[in-house]
């Protein structure tokens, strides 16, 4: 294991949860400095990104896989001071984001070096920790397992969520039509801002017969679902012919009564998948896929993500309550600092 000539603290802070609750069970505790293994950095975290998926484990219903921190935190950026066997000695000192499957709200994270990227002048280290998550997720489940190719037209809920801005902004980087649902006409606003087609207020307008009106009748090629529960038969009402329904979260419940004649008659497909408990040797292999198509627009300052608000690591309760609200737009980011 190469060390950088300075000296690391024994301890450092983080952020755990004891016990399922709301943002009030959050609480900053000290732990001992992590450090890495074979294949492993350690980095010291000037931001992390807060996710739904953090939320989810902190209401207990998302535990952390089998070997991962139970730390909350699933992206981080900051710069690598530790790295461990078999690891490329030149990535010492290098600034990063990185994926990983917990340990993010701390001072200091252990991440896979295949996991990593590296962060260019063209992004802050907040906004390089408000990437990983939400660009790991919506690359694989729109682009790989939704097939999205150019010309094509995707509907997204949840529009301005980090997976929602993400997706407008990539669907649209890469050629597609973005339609997106919103709660309120602010939000759809937003969206339109950001770069979406068409925004539709779930609230007060039947979204299926708005996908509909606004594709001439043809409906989308794609939907990425958050919702899940009642909305899926709505989702496949909006599909066409060959259209790809992908499930990513199930907010709205966990099951549905689907129209099985209507996949039949379409040639649907139903997929889906999670992301947090997938390998390493999986995850790199869309790490080094972003680096390859991602990437450049990154470094060009093409693709930035849209941040709706920081807080300091010791106020992550706020951090989680804001996220709890639903107001936000876009990426809510914890700092170091």
């Amino acid at each position: 294991m190469k060390v950088l000539p300075m000296s690391l603290p024994e301890s450092m802070k983080r952020i755990v949860c004891r016990q399922p609750g709301g943002p009030e069970v959050l609480t900053i505790e000290d732990a001992p400095v992590p450090r890495p293994g074979k294949g492993e950095v350690l980095i010291k975290v000037a931001a992390a990104g807060v996710n739904r998926p953090d939320i989810n484990q902190r209401l207990g219903n998302y535990p952390p896989p089998p070997g991962a921190p139970d730390t909350l935190g699933l992206e981080i950026a900051g710069e690598v001071i530790q790295i461990g066997e078999g690891v490329d000695p030149t990535l010492s000192g290098m600034p990063v984001c990185a994926l990983v499957a917990g340990g993010g709200y701390a001072e200091y994270a252990v991440a896979p070096v295949g996991q990593c990227l590296p962060v260019p002048v063209s992004l802050s280290m907040v906004e390089a920790a408000a990437l990983p998550e939400t660009l790991f997720t919506v690359w694989t489940n729109v682009f790989e397992r939704g097939y999205a190719t150019e010309g094509e037209t995707l509907l997204v809920h949840g529009g301005t969520s980090g997976i929602g801005t993400t997706a407008i902004q990539l669907g649209t980087l890469f050629g597609l039509t973005v339609i997106v649902t919103c709660g309120s006409d602010a939000k759809c606003a937003e969206a339109l801002r950001i770069g979406a087609r068409h925004a539709i207020n779930y609230r007060t307008t039947d979204f299926v017969e708005a996908v509909k009106a606004m594709t001439g009748g043809r409906g989308v090629n794609i939907v990425l679902d958050m919702v899940g529960g009642d909305y899926l038969p709505r989702n496949l009402a909006c599909l066409t012919t060959e259209g790809r329904h992908v499930s990513i979260a199930i907010q709205g419940g966990a099951k549905a009564e689907i129209p099985i004649w209507l996949i039949m008659q379409k040639r649907l497909v139903l997929t889906g998948s999670t992301l947090r408990p997938r390998s390493v040797e999986f995850k790199t292999l869309v790490a080094e896929e972003l680096e390859r198509t991602v990437w450049p627009h990154v470094v060009a300052g093409k693709l930035k993500p849209v941040i709706d608000s920081t807080y300091k690591l010791a106020d992550a309760k706020a951090a989680h309550m804001r996220m709890d609200g639903g107001e936000h737009v876009g990426k809510i980011v914890l700092t170091m600092g």
